[in-house]
């Protein structure tokens, strides 16, 4: 059974810029949510384990069944979210040697709610020493009047492998979006590996110009940190013989590591170019 499946079952029977250290988050909307949701995973000398799986506000964790030795978190939405004022984190990690993927059971719906400041989305994930992170989850899409800040902050150790899938839907059918501004910020061994931000929605400028989008509505990158990779010399592209989507495949300085930044016109478009990408990371 595949992730997607097992969470949908489980739903069924169940009743963004980083701030610099020591600085204050700000304050959000009174009438917001703030929510802090924690993973841990460790290895006990068999299989990961989950020591610290605690939900908070619309986050509702579930761990999955498994065949091997390594664990699934499923995230639920309890609630709508993320809205505006909101203050939302969700905090991983695989200590060393663990082996964790974690899952959505649907995709992430960013509305506008009871105030037009923005909301915050902060995913901060760490591995360990000859740890697997993965982080696949399903789309967020950015509805209309909606204003998000979404984080990703990475620690990895110099043997940990990861994988960070993000993919963004721009406006439900027939409407505009609203305003999502995106950050990754990786370090590896200490090193700084990325560190990039994407904005998206009025009022980025040309944000929907040919130099950008060129009217696609569904974009997505796909980070692959991993000692395996066969990291060529220069970037590659991807998407021959897929209608109106492309990808481009690059080498990343400072690590084993490929990003994969793609545009498409729908959601199984950009997947299926992901998932080239991915396929394309370990082929030499």
């Amino acid at each position: 059974m595949s992730p997607s499946s097992r969470l949908a079952s489980a739903r069924a029977t169940s009743d963004l810029d980083v701030p610099p250290a020591g600085a204050q988050e700000p304050a959000g909307h009174p009438d917001g949510v703030r929510a802090t949701a924690r993973i841990r995973a460790a290895h006990n000398g068999r299989v990961t384990t989950l020591p610290q799986l605690r939900s908070d506000g619309p986050f509702h964790l579930r761990r999955m069944r498994t065949d091997g030795n390594a664990a699934t978190v499923g995230i639920i939405g309890a609630m709508s979210a993320p809205l505006g004022g909101d203050r939302l984190t969700l905090d991983i990690t695989a200590e060393d040697r663990a082996e964790l993927e974690v899952i959505t059971a649907a995709a992430t719906l960013a509305l506008r709610g009871p105030t037009t400041e923005a909301a915050t989305y902060d995913v901060r994930l760490t591995a360990g020493e000859h740890a697997h992170l993965l982080w696949l989850p399903q789309p967020l899409i950015s509805a209309a009047g909606s204003n998000l800040r979404q984080t990703y902050t990475v620690e990895l150790a110099a043997t940990s492998r990861f994988v960070l899938r993000e993919e963004q839907v721009l406006g439900r059918a027939d409407e505009e979006p609203g305003h999502i501004v995106s950050r990754i910020l990786v370090h590896r061994a200490g090193r700084p590996l990325l560190d990039q931000q994407t904005a998206y929605g009025a009022p980025e400028p040309g944000w929907d110009g040919p130099a950008v989008l060129n009217r696609h509505r569904a974009v997505g990158q796909l980070l692959v940190v991993d000692p395996r990779v066969h990291v060529r010399r220069g970037p590659i592209l991807l998407g021959e013989g897929i209608k109106d989507g492309c990808a481009v495949l690059a080498p990343l300085a400072n690590g084993p590591a490929l990003l994969a930044t793609a545009v498409a016109p729908t959601t199984s478009i950009l997947r299926e170019l992901l998932d080239e990408a991915h396929a394309h990371a370990f082929t030499r």
